[in-house]
């Protein structure tokens, strides 16, 4: 069998590459086609981005997609958000700009109507009254007129709508100016107080027991009426006193009248020793009665001279107690010691403090009577708002909870503030005739500074602050002459004063009868910031 050889190619070693190199590349060729889904990803987000940006994330419309882009409308004016073609501010002719006289530095504001009536949006030129000025004078005076800056430039800029209906659709409402009655007031925390002028307390002027109670919290009590019986053994002992001092009174009195009868029989110092007797016994009787007068028992001594001892000694008894009181007590068993506490005023009793058979001293009281037809409002105002607060001003007081107000006027105003609230105390005296005004209410107390009926008012949400300025929108007075008329609000800088109820009043910046925007009035201000979006409100001077 014959062997056939077949000729097998074999590789040649030296163009072979080696396993290792491939195994490296084969990993390579791996990882590129891994992360080719990954890249794409990460592409398709860039490019996403990258269109948002240049086309300010808005979708083009189908038919810009379709390669015929719809025509852009050229009467718009982008800046003013009205047609180009009716634009008063991009086309001057189309409405003549308000003449500019600049800052006012009499009242503080711009293109003051006041200096200048001509300036007003009205169909007639007003007439400025001298009793106008005074009034925008006096309350430039007031803490709360706030001024502008008089560097602001807004007061030169107008809002133009399309048209009326593009008003409407904002939801822009207006008022007229017109006048109305403003307070201008300061508040403050507030208490009712009895007034410690028209308040007496009463305590037993010597120690004893309580031995009867006439009076009781809430009764009227008229100035000498008795409150309460205090049986004392002071009042006793000093009442003997004096019966005894007034018997020896009357017989030195009889011994120096007898010795000066016999004087010329009489040894002259027996006289003199007579004199001195009668002399001392007066003054022991001076003293004893001055006793009674300090416990407020009045002696007359004239009347009780010419009694009985026995006579007299009945007449102490009931010293100081009226004739009234004495028929409703047991004669036979009233003691001798009986102190009467008396009212000294008129009022009513507002504490009680004793109680029948309770031990008593001097130093407790036990009534306090006041008379309540008029109390004391005690308020703590801020120290800077006390500027114009003066003695003799109107006063309101409503108690918290209730809806009833109390009117008085400012009696006192302190010289001292509170050492950690800086607060001043002011008193006001109100009227209480009828009673129901209670000790210790607490509430809010208003002072009026200022009542102006004819005040110049607004209502609040037509003020707007720019920064620098305060500013309203008023209606042009051509706003109705026709249809095509300019729809504009101008911007005038207002000096504001006191608000009340709602309304601000218009120092300086407005005329009755002018025409501003109220509700709604942000969507101008809106605007008006847009309009002016980097350029501040303010320049320097």
């Amino acid at each position: 069998m014959s062997q056939t050889n077949l000729d097998i190619p074999r590789s040649n070693p030296s163009t072979s590459s080696p396993p290792s190199s491939r195994a490296g590349l084969q990993r390579v060729f791996s990882w590129i086609l891994g992360s080719i889904g990954p890249i794409a990803v990460l592409l398709s987000f860039a490019a996403i981005f990258a269109f948002g940006h240049y086309t300010d994330w808005t979708m083009p419309k189908f038919a810009a997609l379709t390669g015929q882009p719809a025509p852009v409308a050229a009467d718009w004016c982008e800046e003013h958000s009205v047609p180009e073609s009716i634009c008063v501010e991009c086309n001057d002719s189309l409405m003549e700009k308000t003449p500019d006289f600049g800052w006012c530095s009499v009242h503080g504001v711009h293109n003051c109507v006041i200096e200048h009536p001509e300036l007003a949006q009205l169909a007639e030129q007003p007439t400025i009254s001298p009793g106008d000025k005074a009034r925008a004078e006096l309350a430039m005076t007031m803490p709360v007129s706030r001024e502008n800056n008089s560097g602001c430039t807004t007061y030169l800029r107008r809002i133009q709508f399309a048209s009326v209906d593009a008003v409407a659709q904002a939801g822009v409402d207006v008022e007229l100016v017109e006048r109305r009655r403003i307070e201008q007031t300061v508040s403050g925390s507030a208490e009712i107080l009895y007034d410690p002028t028209r308040t007496a307390s009463f305590a037993s002027r010597t120690a004893g027991s309580v031995w009867r109670v006439e009076k009781n919290v809430g009764d009227p009590v008229e100035a000498g009426d008795v409150l309460a019986l205090v049986e004392a053994e002071q009042v006793g002992a000093l009442k003997s006193n004096l019966i005894r001092a007034l018997a020896e009174q009357s017989l030195q009195r009889q011994n120096v009248e007898r010795l000066h009868i016999a004087k010329d029989a009489v040894a002259g110092v027996r006289l003199l020793e007579a004199d001195a007797a009668q002399a001392k016994a007066e003054a022991d009787v001076l003293s004893i009665v001055q006793s009674l007068e300090n416990l407020g028992l009045s002696v007359d001594l004239q009347s009780i001279a010419q009694l009985s001892e026995r006579e007299a000694f009945e007449q102490l008894r009931f010293l100081g107690i009226p004739s009234a009181l004495r028929s409703q007590v047991q004669t036979a068993t009233v003691t001798a010691n009986l102190l009467p506490i008396r009212s000294s005023i008129a009022g009513a009793v507002v504490e009680r403090n004793v109680t029948q058979g309770e031990v008593v001293d001097t130093h407790r009281p036990l009534f306090q009577v006041t008379d309540t037809r008029q109390m004391w409002l005690m308020l703590d105002i801020p120290q800077e708002d006390l500027e114009h607060v003066q003695p003799g001003q109107k006063i309101r007081f409503r108690g918290d909870g209730s809806s009833r107000e109390i009117t008085g006027q400012v009696d006192w105003i302190s010289t001292a503030a509170d050492a950690q609230t800086r607060l001043v105390k002011v008193r006001a005296v109100l009227p209480n005739p009828d009673g129901r005004l209670r000790d210790k209410t607490y509430g809010t107390g208003t002072i009026v500074l200022r009542e102006d009926p004819n005040a110049i008012a607004i209502p609040s949400e037509a003020v707007h602050w720019e920064g620098c300025c305060r500013t309203v929108f008023v209606r042009d007075k051509h706003y109705f002459d026709s249809p095509e008329s300019p729809k504009v609000f101008h911007v005038r800088s207002v000096r504001l004063g006191a608000t009340d109820k709602g309304y601000t009043e218009v120092v300086a910046g407005l005329l009755p009868g002018e025409v501003v925007a109220t509700t709604g009035s942000d969507v101008l201000r809106a605007q008006l910031l847009k309009n002016g979006l980097g350029a501040g409100c303010c320049v320097d001077e």
